[in-house]
């Protein structure tokens, strides 16, 4: 799905260490990093990298000779190197650059990866930036749909990118922002102001927040589908309809899980107090990772993605029924282990459109989830309304807990 948006920058993704280097020279092509004998610090595979050398751009030069910028940061490569276990979460760093750079007549941009041979490399005046923001706007992508390669979109300047053009840093949490500031204030001798840093989790794909309750239960304020949980769960009906909320996110982004989940209804297999589990043979890092820079043998955890459908309601007119919540949290804690499930992402059930108040579910789900000792389980608050920090409490989501 896309949404509408803007341009406001361009962003290169790069290791932290590097900064020094691009605030004293700038981003450099490749050819201009050999030219000079930098040695980067790297996070990319020099499969990719020598990829990039052999793709025509214009006359004699190829992708090697330009710094390239994406679009969108958020895309399959920034989810591959997050992914990766060799790369350290706070090594990397997101340099977002002004938007002033796409007034140069010298750019060329692209219709996606500009590796892939299906993605067209124009010059200014042959691309169309309407084209390309229509696709930079998606909060998912897959490889089917050519959206993969899409949201991927560069803007491929030459030679290099001035420091001048340094808008902002991010980094992906609180603990690498004092490093990166540090290498700023100690790299910087412009006499304009320097560029701020900023820790933004949900750009690196990463939970807005997150708090631990229990040896085994977290809760987290994010987006579950990027839970990296063997089974997520989806609140859902006994009728078959994912017409809103946390199910019609679902059901754009796992169309499988739909087409199961109304064979059920039509079955009459799902019902109140007994959720069915979806055992799906693929798992979401496959559908969202870059093949092209990470093997998936590299990933040790790699296992299918699970989904658990778990009826809130009868039909999708009614409100949620905690009673039926209650026993579908009892079924699930009698049969996880025959069932196979390893680790559990779940929502706030019932909570946002099911009308119910976190303060009676939370704890609610605490007190049976806590029983399963042998699985990490995550909860996913509600994203419809702020919850009052005495209710994320330990000692409040634990109180029907008997020690």
């Amino acid at each position: 799905m896309s949404r509408k948006v803007g341009i406001e920058g361009l962003y290169y993704i790069t290791h932290i260490d590097n900064i020094p280097s691009i605030l004293k020279r700038g981003i450099l092509s490749h050819s201009e990093i050999e030219k000079e004998e930098i040695q980067p610090a790297t996070i990319y595979s020099s499969e990719i990298v020598n990829k990039r050398r052999k793709r025509i751009v214009s006359g004699e030069t190829t992708l090697w000779d330009f710094a390239n910028l994406y679009f969108q940061p958020r895309n399959a490569m920034l989810y591959s190197l997050v992914c990766n276990p060799d790369v350290a979460l706070d090594d990397l760093a997101i340099i977002c650059l002004k938007r002033r750079i796409l007034d140069r007549e010298d750019i060329f941009l692209t219709t996606g990866n500009a590796a892939s041979s299906q993605s067209e490399i124009l010059s200014k005046s042959k691309a169309s930036l309407g084209n390309i923001r229509n696709q930079i706007g998606r909060d998912w992508w897959n490889k089917e749909d050519g959206s993969k390669r899409k949201i991927m979109a560069e803007c491929l300047v030459p030679k290099k990118v001035d420091p001048a053009d340094i808008q902002t840093v991010y980094v992906a949490t609180g603990r690498a922002r004092p490093k990166v500031v540090d290498l700023i204030d100690k790299s910087w001798n412009s006499s304009s102001s320097k560029p701020p840093v900023a820790a933004e989790p949900k750009i690196f794909f990463q939970p807005d927040w997150k708090a631990r309750i229990a040896d085994k239960i977290a809760i987290v304020k994010g987006d579950m589908f990027f839970s990296r949980m063997q089974t997520l769960t989806v609140s859902v009906n006994c009728v078959g309809a994912m017409g809103k909320g946390l199910a019609s996110t679902a059901k754009r982004r796992f169309p499988d899980v739909y087409v199961r989940y109304q064979d059920l209804c039509k079955k009459k297999q799902i019902m109140p107090g007994k959720p069915c589990l979806y055992k799906r043979e693929s798992s979401v890092f496959d559908e969202l990772y870059d093949d092209d820079y990470l093997p998936l043998e590299a990933i040790e955890d790699n296992f299918p993605t699970w989904f658990l459908l778990f009826p809130t309601k009868n039909h999708w007119r009614n409100k949620s029924n905690i009673h039926d919540i209650e026993r579908g949290l009892k079924w699930l804690v009698d049969n996880h282990q025959a069932q196979g499930i390893q680790s559990l992402a779940l929502p706030a059930l019932g909570c946002g459109l099911g009308g119910l108040d976190w303060y009676r579910v939370g704890p609610l789900m605490c007190k049976y989830l806590v029983l399963m000792k042998d699985i990490q389980v995550v909860i996913y608050l509600p994203t419809e309304r702020e919850i009052p920090g005495e209710y994320l409490t330990p000692e409040f989501l634990l109180s029907q807990v008997d020690f």
